[in-house]
């Protein structure tokens, strides 16, 4: 099954690229790998606000981190042209806004890497990490970057 009937099946479609906020590109390759920005949550079009542990849950912050993926996946789509040519996975990094007690940055990930595991298979499984951090541009709950290796 291609990336896109998979994607399809979920109810999945990608979004445009989002214009970067700063002074960045929201991708570079360099040989076989793609190195995506990171991309923060939204909800609606707007940044998707809160702080873990202060005023939003681990289970309403893990749709924000897939919804992160998805976009991560359109910007990929725009980077290569053909998800098909995603040989792997390779790492993601994810910032959750969390206060300094807050201790389950890893289970709100998850909802990135468990649809990037649902999406390529065995070649979605991917080496993380996942950080605690005091805020992220405009209040966004969780920002994410990815890397991935093409053929």
């Amino acid at each position: 099954m291609s990336v896109y009937d998979k994607l399809a099946e979920l109810g999945i479609s990608l979004p445009p690229v989002a214009v970067p906020a700063a002074a960045y590109v929201p991708f570079v390759q360099t040989g076989n790998l793609v190195f995506l920005s990171g991309h923060i949550a939204k909800k609606d079009g707007k940044p998707w606000v809160g702080q873990l542990g202060k005023n939003m849950t681990t289970d309403e912050a893990k749709p924000a981190a897939r919804a992160i993926a998805i976009d991560l996946l359109g910007t990929l789509h725009a980077a290569v042209g053909d998800l098909n040519k995603v040989k792997r996975i390779v790492k993601l990094m994810s910032l959750v806004n969390s206060t300094g007690d807050f201790t389950e940055q890893h289970l709100v990930t998850n909802g990135a890497s468990e649809l990037l595991g649902q999406i390529f298979g065995d070649k979605g499984a991917h080496a993380r990490s996942a950080f605690g951090v005091a805020q992220i541009p405009t209040g966004a709950c969780v920002e994410i970057e990815m890397i991935a290796e093409i053929i």
